[in-house]
């Protein structure tokens, strides 16, 4: 994610010791679904996001049939066939779903008894789930999301436009539309069947079976706001569905059905990857021809600095939503009204290999994602505007007095702030072109390479970085990362 307002958060923090050394990798113990009840749990322990994610079993695949008509009640009608494995004897099982109207619930095939509690839909299949059984789950659900409310990122999730709606939901908004295992450490395959009114294109995840418009006329000017205002009139019919298929597992939070009028541009790049990019044309700021090329540029480029490309297609889309950030959607980042600044772009487009395809197993590792994506930014800015990001180090050490970027640790910030700029994006960056200085640009890029290779399409850790840079190094890191991460004051070089 990048963000593009300075914000900061004054609720209270994570404590650290005292000594400034790394807390321990222990995460608190999920919640049981019962008193006495053989269930699932109804968290996946992570407490920077407190409730979100569930434990007993793991989510294999969502085939979501959304119905989705922006502005009408209820804007979204759907049937989520979810398919997933038991990782224990479950007789009962939760799902994260906030807000929405459940009127069935299915577990292969039979009614399954369900309730409500607060953001949880609790399960109780018709027979008690034996462990490592496969199992699917059908919930039949409409209503109108809300979008979720939180600084620094604003608004977040199903977010009205003036002609659709913008989806992205980092970290914990898929559950404001569709039942999930609503936590980065249950990665999926995604089915998206797609139906919106006749004259709207929905862009999604993935790929589409068949092709899209290659544009869409313009509505006129549009009054950029979300929430409804100025919405364009459509036509209620609907058009034929598409469907968009993820074919490498996603993070429910990096999953996106963002609907409007696009001018929508395919091919591949010079180095053979698809490329999927739409724009909507009340956005001014941002040429499609000129986008798609660069999507297209940006990402043969990190082929060789990161390895191969880990998805099917790449891409991006620009919408008329009034957010102040843009998100590394999986395969196809997702861009406010404020456009595709080079920058940013390359920035959501290194996502795909750390934070999409290496996706963190808790959130206090978001450096991993935020850190990493921003060193590629300052590289690929350096080829923009001639700054170094021994330069853009540089000037971020000799912010000697910054408490943002000095006094919260890095590795673990707390979670009011996983989204600060300076600590997770800027130090992230920080730490790892410290680590390029100290063990040399061909060990550097062979870190990265290692990286994305040993943990394609999972999950990892701090410590599994810290292992891997040893490895491929022949180096003793601890305390250079602990300095670099852990410590609440500034590293001496």
């Amino acid at each position: 994610m990048a963000l593009t307002l300075a914000a900061s958060l004054t609720a209270c923090q994570v404590s650290f010791r005292s000594d400034g050394s790394q807390p321990s990798e222990s995460v608190p113990a999920p919640t049981a679904a019962g008193p006495n009840v053989p269930g699932g749990l109804d968290s996946a322990g992570d407490d920077y996001v407190p409730g979100d994610g569930n434990g007993g079993y793991d989510v294999q695949h969502y085939k979501l049939d959304l119905d989705i008509r922006p502005g009408q009640s209820p804007e979204l009608s759907a049937t989520a066939d979810i398919t997933a494995k038991a990782t224990q004897r479950l007789s009962r099982f939760n799902l994260d779903l906030t807000g929405l109207n459940v009127a069935e619930v299915k577990v292969n095939g039979g009614a399954a008894r369900h309730e409500r509690q607060g953001s949880e839909l609790v399960v109780s299949p018709p027979q008690a789930l034996a462990k490592d059984a496969d199992f699917t789950v059908t919930v039949r659900y409409s209503g109108t999301p809300r979008p979720v409310s939180k600084p620094p990122l604003g608004i977040y999730g199903w977010v009205r436009t003036s002609d659709g709606v913008f989806v992205a939901c980092q970290p914990s908004g898929a559950h404001t539309w569709f039942p999930s295992n609503d936590h980065p450490s249950d990665k999926a395959t995604f089915e998206f069947r797609v139906t919106v009114p006749q004259g709207l294109t929905a862009i999604a995840n993935g790929e589409p079976d068949g092709a899209l418009p290659s544009g869409s006329p313009s509505p006129g000017p549009s009054t950029g706001q979300t929430g409804g205002a100025g919405v364009v009139p459509v036509a209620h019919r609907a058009a034929a569905p598409v469907t968009w298929r993820v074919k490498e597992p996603m993070a429910p939070y990096l999953a996106t059905v963002t609907v409007g009028r696009f001018d929508v541009r395919t091919g591949k790049s010079p180095g053979g990857i698809p490329v999927i990019t739409a724009v909507d044309p009340a956005v001014v700021n941002t040429d499609v021809a000129e986008f798609h090329a660069k999507n297209a540029e940006i990402t043969d480029a990190f082929v060789k600095m990161f390895g191969p490309y880990p998805f099917s297609s790449t891409g991006g889309l620009v919408d008329n939503a009034d957010v102040g950030f843009a998100l590394e959607t999986q395969t196809r980042p997702v861009y406010g009204s404020f456009g595709a600044d080079e920058g940013i772009v390359a920035h959501e487009l290194a996502h795909m290999w750390f934070g999409d395809s290496v996706s963190v197993t808790r959130w206090k590792d978001i450096w991993l994602n935020e850190g990493f994506a921003t060193y590629a930014e300052w590289i690929w800015s350096e080829r923009v505007t001639g700054k170094s990001p021994q330069q853009q180090f540089d000037e971020l050490y000799r912010q000697a007095d910054n408490p943002s970027l000095w006094k919260v640790a890095t590795g673990d910030p707390g979670r009011d702030e996983m989204f600060s700029s300076d600590a997770v994006y800027n130090r992230g960056a920080m730490t790892l072109h410290a680590l390029r200085k100290k063990v040399g640009d061909d060990t550097f890029f062979k870190i990265l390479k290692t990286w994305t290779d040993r943990y394609r399409h999972a999950n990892a850790t701090t410590p599994q970085f810290i292992e891997v840079a040893e490895q491929v190094s022949g180096q003793q890191l601890d305390s250079f990362f602990q300095a670099w991460l852990y410590q609440r004051s500034r590293p001496a070089l």
